[in-house]
């Protein structure tokens, strides 16, 4: 097997290739919401025709302003030129009121496209006022919307079940009646109705929507339907072009400093350490305005530089870098042991992201994990699981794992071991998969009783055929790991064991990359479990046979960008390999506990 160690290019997005087009990047003409979201535009486009008789259009989007305002724009330039004459007004007389429809008045439509973030329902439907006996109405957004389109946020509506009940028969049944909003009391007088011919945007998450799909299922099945995407692919020059001209957009709409040459590719980093891939670009408003923003207030000779997006980030990261300050030194101060040296039997450094509540920033950390085997009866206990500490995916990861591992042994014989595995010093509870690869090692290593390198730390997710699977917070994990290595003295011989699949995932910070540049820290990417334990115990998983169970070929992954392990084992096939050892120790200890005979029984045996 060849382990891979990745070289320090493949660490970050390589922007060398496009320094000419951020040279030109400034003379670039920004772009329509068209080319970043055909589908969504498509969508709006259809929702626009005259002939289309779909009143209500739902949306995938963030319910904040900026959003609303975008959508309000992009609608009002695909309504057609001619709106329906719908207008009228109300005249009282001897407390009777009457309806004269007509295209001027007071109940005249004023706009074509309407949004608010809320609104309560004598904003949204009217209201009647009484004084000295005089009756008077004013008009709602509905009315100065009439004959156009509405864009409303979806929490607004489901936390007013009545005043959306009441808006949707109206659309509905393109009639406005007046009700009174206080439902004890009716109106003093009767009120006629109005023509209404209005369309709805309902705007929210995926959870606002699923909320209104389980109380509203014909409407969300009938409705249209469009999401802002966050994200574009990048794989070329030209996806390059079309995104910066779309970051122009908004510096231009929000009156910001331009980019200078430099900035765009740290600008660029920071987008692939956001959607955590290098082959995606983040299209979130909100995100990019935050980063430019942030960055303005460092800028040099009315630019936004490199070193302005660095201080931004920098600035952030120091704000919010108290609890992973307290982390760390707990750790440092022995208060949670994690061991960055020697070699240990059953025990390996897996690696988490943890999110504590209200913090805007996922924190990577080390964790250790260890698994103690002994004689029984063959059960794999998941002590998380026991206590209730661990979630279904963890749980399910736990079980893929194990069953793994009893089909590599092709046992034909009771397993005589049993073994518990848990995550030292957790006191919350642990959910996914991403340990399972660290876990089947300690396994592996407990079995065996190989000791595992304590300066190696590992994270991937792993199948029933022991391939390694890609998992979340890459980043963040490594990170975490190589911060208590730098605070401990790197030795160059630590480093960190990924799945091959998260390669693309990978924008590390500078500090991490130049000390991986100079050989000071190392990360291997691997694609079979066969790959990662050779490392981390220093012995073959196979013999000389190879893969016993599948015929796995590490030259199936991408080779790009990788060179071969300092210091891999060789297949010597004398050499004794982990499976035959694991095996070996099962069948002596079925020996030793077969039943003592007596000595005129000794033939049986």
């Amino acid at each position: 097997m060849t382990n891979i160690k990745l070289d320090w290019q493949a660490l970050q997005p390589n922007n060398a290739p496009y320094q000419a087009l951020f040279n030109s990047v400034a003379e670039l003409s920004p772009i329509t919401m068209d080319r970043v979201q055909p589908r969504l535009h498509s969508g709006l486009s259809l929702f626009c025709q005259t002939a289309l008789r779909q009143p209500f259009m739902l949306l995938k989007a963030e319910e904040s302003d900026v959003y609303l305002s975008l959508l309000s724009d992009t609608i009002s330039s695909l309504l057609p030129k001619d709106c329906p004459d719908i207008g009228g007004y109300y005249q009282t007389e001897h407390q009777t009121i009457t309806w004269h429809p007509s295209g001027e008045g007071l109940f005249a439509p004023i706009k074509r496209v309407v949004y608010c973030e809320w609104i309560e329902p004598e904003q949204l439907f009217g209201n009647l006022y009484t004084y000295q006996e005089v009756i008077q109405l004013q008009p709602g957004l509905i009315h100065q919307v009439n004959g156009g389109v509405l864009i409303l946020p979806l929490r607004t509506l489901l936390s007013q079940p009545l005043m959306w009940v009441r808006l949707k028969q109206m659309i509905i049944q393109r009639r406005f009646d007046w009700l009174s909003h206080d439902e004890n009391r009716s109106l003093p007088l009767p009120i006629p109705s109005m023509e209404l011919d209005l369309r709805l945007v309902l705007v929210g998450d995926r959870f606002s929507l699923e909320e209104l799909q389980a109380i509203e299922p014909e409407l969300a099945s009938s409705a249209l339907y469009g999401e802002f995407e966050l994200d574009m692919p990048f794989h070329e020059e030209d996806d390059l072009a079309v995104w910066c001209r779309y970051v122009n957009g908004l510096i231009q709409q929000q009156n910001l400093p331009s980019l200078s040459a430099d900035a765009w590719p740290e600008l660029i980093r920071l987008a692939v350490r956001y959607t955590e891939d290098q082959c995606r670009l983040p299209l979130d408003i909100q995100w990019l305005q935050q980063k430019l923003e942030a960055a303005a207030n460092y800028h040099q000779e009315q630019q936004i530089t490199q070193h302005s997006l660095q201080q931004a980030e920098d600035n952030r990261t120091w704000r919010h870098g108290y609890l992973a300050e307290r982390s760390m030194d707990e750790i440092l101060k022995g208060q949670i042991l994690i061991h960055t040296q020697g070699s240990v039997i059953g025990q390996i450094n897996g690696l988490s992201v943890l999110e504590y509540p209200g913090h805007p920033t996922p924190l990577g950390e080390p964790s250790r994990i260890s698994c103690v085997a002994h004689l029984g009866d063959g059960e794999f206990i998941d002590v998380e699981r026991k206590v209730e500490l661990g979630g279904n995916i963890h749980a399910k990861g736990m079980l893929i794992m194990q069953a793994y591992l009893i089909s590599e042994l092709k046992l034909d014989q009771p397993q005589p071991f049993s073994a518990s595995i848990v995550f030292e010093q957790s006191y919350g509870e642990v959910d996914g998969d991403s340990a399972s690869l660290a876990e089947l090692c300690a396994l592996i290593s407990a079995l065996s009783q190989q000791p595992i390198d304590q300066q190696i730390a590992v994270t991937g997710a792993v199948d029933q055929f022991g391939y390694v699977q890609p998992i979340g917070g890459v980043n963040e994990k490594i990170e975490g790991f190589f911060r208590l290595c730098h605070y401990r003295e790197l030795t160059g011989h630590q480093g960190v064991i990924i799945p091959t699949a998260n390669i693309q995932h990978l924008c590390l910070s500078q500090d991490v990359v130049n000390a991986v540049k100079n050989e000071q820290f190392h990360i291997w990417a691997v694609g079979h479990v066969s790959e990662a334990t050779p490392l981390l115990t220093g012995m073959l998983y196979y013999g000389s046979q190879g893969h016993d169970s599948q015929d796995y070929d590490p030259q199936d992954h991408d080779p790009q960008n990788h060179e071969p392990q300092d210091h891999e084992p060789q297949n010597d096939p004398q050499k004794e390999h982990l499976l035959a050892i694991i095996r070996e120790r099962i069948t002596q200890a079925n020996i030793q506990e077969r039943p003592r005979l007596p000595w005129f029984l000794h033939w049986l045996g």
